[in-house]
Order: structure tokens, then C-alpha cells, then sequence
């Protein structure tokens, strides 16, 4: 099944969880390229929701998942980022003073840059690059990448 930016879009604001899954059990068939999307579309929704959240328990538990998925994405572009032509890696963000470790993700097909701020830095390079500068990009880049992937995917 193909999907479009604008349905990735929708999973991406909305609150369907068997939608949201469905969409990862397609992606997971994709092999390492589909474990990126994944795991840098659960950063992104979690980070985004868990600045909304007012409730202490709701709050960190999208923390624990941004968190989670950071680590499961560095382990997997570790194991095939090159092999994808994805260039990551860990920058400190000397300005944070607690979050001030930045994962940086830079492919071809997100057009641009996507980061994500935490306290500890994982597994993983330093990253070649500096921040783009550009705020509040993240979700349309990554939903552009997944459409990208299941474009591709339809292609082959």
C-alpha cells in the first residue's frame, strides 16, 4: 500500500493509535529504511505531544518514547546509515542547559535537516554539520520522507 504525504500528515496531528500502527507494521516490511521512518516519526509525535501535555505521567511517558526511539534510531543508522547515504550524528548544544544533546538526521529524501534535543547522548558519531537554522520544520520534513519511502517502495 502506498501512502500519501497528506495521509502520513494526518496520522502525524492526529490520535488514531491503530492507524499510527498499522502505518509501522507496513514500514517494518521495509527493512532499515523502514525502521528509520519509524523511529524518527515516533520522535517527532512524542516530542510534539509532550510539549502539549499538562499532566506529569502523560508528559514523561512521550518523553520515555522520544527517548526510546532516539536510541533505536542511532542503533539502526549505526548498523546501516551509511549503507542508506544518511549522514547523523551528536552535537551539545551548549545553550541547554540540561536537554544539550542534539541528534542530527540529514538525508537527501528529508530535504533538510531534522534534530532532536535530549540529556544524554547515545550511541554514534559526532555529526559532520551545523544546525540549518530553520524551526518547526521537523514533522513536514519526516512526513515527506515517509511518503518518499512509500513512494519507492511502490516503485520497486
Amino acid at each position: 500500500m502506498s501512502r500519501t504525504f497528506n495521509q502520513i500528515l494526518a496520522i502525524y496531528e492526529g490520535s488514531d493509535g491503530e492507524a499510527t500502527k498499522a502505518m509501522y507494521v507496513e514500514l517494518e516490511t521495509m527493512g532499515p529504511i523502514g525502521l528509520v521512518a519509524i523511529n524518527l516519526f515516533r520522535a517527532c509525535k512524542t516530542s510534539g505531544r509532550a510539549k502539549n501535555y499538562r499532566g506529569r505521567r502523560y508528559k514523561g511517558a512521550a518523553y520515555d518514547t522520544k527517548q526510546w526511539s532516539m536510541e533505536n534510531l542511532a542503533k539502526v543508522l549505526s548498523e546501516h546509515g551509511d549503507a542508506l547515504g544518511i549522514v547523523w550524528g551528536w552535537e551539545r548544544d551548549e545553550k541547554q542547559e540540561f536537554h544539550n544533546w542534539v541528534l542530527y538526521v540529514d538525508t537527501p529524501r528529508l530535504r533538510g535537516q531534522v534534530s532532536f534535543h535530549t540529556a544524554a547522548r547515545g550511541q554514534g558519531p559526532d555529526y559532520p554539520g551545523a544546525w540549518d537554522g530553520v524551526k518547526d520544520v521537523a514533522a513536514q520534513r519526516i512526513c515527506r520522507f515517509l511518503a518518499d519511502v512509500f513512494v519507492e517502495r511502490v516503485s520497486a
